[in-house]
């Protein structure tokens, strides 16, 4: 891929042409910003959602319970993530579930434009993402020892604080890890905006599979996506000191 990225499709020599239309391109480079938006937007929101969840399921849920309640937390991954996708589309569709109840109850006089929005991209990455992250801070939760919690207490601190200075820190390398996978799934990702942000606001794998499907440009399609793998490269970097498995 990086010697086919450094080809050009009318053939010839070497050329770093491709690399260059990227970062010349307005479109090119509107497609990551769109991207790198979408994905912090889902990632932010997904690790928001999933810690107060994996809380509950740790410490409120007995513990007998907690194998059944995590099983039901997972039943997303059992369905097809094609058919996650369109469901959602009926969903959000002009004449799906959320605007016929809101026409229905006179909230709206007129349907709402939900589905091939960014907002409907979200949706759908997030009802994915957040079990995900929910699994990874559940199982950093369940490795606490309760001695934490009362040496904490002993030493004057309230439940907030405890929180903030003594669980939030001992949970972090299971949210970076968690919001790591989410980084690199979701931005990678071509089905979900494929199927519920349509063509209105590309990303870059959307843009990738254009090179290919429309214009047979298997270079530039290399190109595009060796400059995705550097960015999710760089995010690893960003991340890595959190990035440790034996503590995740």
């Amino acid at each position: 891929m990086g010697l086919s990225s450094l080809t050009s499709h009318e053939g010839g020599g070497f050329t770093s042409a491709n690399y260059s239309q990227f970062f010349t391109n307005p479109a090119y480079w509107q497609a990551m910003v769109n991207s790198l938006e979408v994905t912090a937007i889902v990632t932010v929101v997904s690790v928001l959602l999933a810690y107060p969840f994996a809380w509950i399921l740790a410490e409120q849920v007995p513990e007998r319970w907690q194998r059944l309640a995590l099983m039901l937390a997972v039943l997303p991954f059992w369905t097809s993530y094609v058919v996650r996708s369109y469901s959602w589309l009926l969903v959000l569709a002009q004449n799906g579930v959320i605007n016929r109840t809101l026409t229905g109850i006179g909230l709206t006089s007129e349907p709402l434009q939900l589905a091939n929005t960014r907002f409907a991209t979200v949706t759908g990455f997030v009802h994915f993402f957040v079990m995900l992250l929910t699994l990874t801070i559940f199982a950093n939760l369940k490795q606490l020892s309760p001695s934490y919690r009362k040496a904490a207490a002993d030493l004057g601190a309230g439940p907030v604080r405890t929180f903030l200075h003594v669980i939030l820190p001992l949970t972090l390398p299971g949210i970076m890890v968690g919001a790591f996978l989410t980084f690199v799934l979701c931005i990678g990702d071509y089905i979900t905006p494929q199927i519920l942000g349509g063509n209105n606001e590309l990303v870059m794998p959307q843009l990738v599979m254009m090179q290919i499907g429309r214009r047979g440009d298997f270079p530039l399609a290399s190109a595009l996506s060796i400059i995705l793998m550097a960015v999710v490269t760089i995010a690893y970097l960003a991340c890595a000191r959190w990035l440790k498995i034996e503590r995740a």
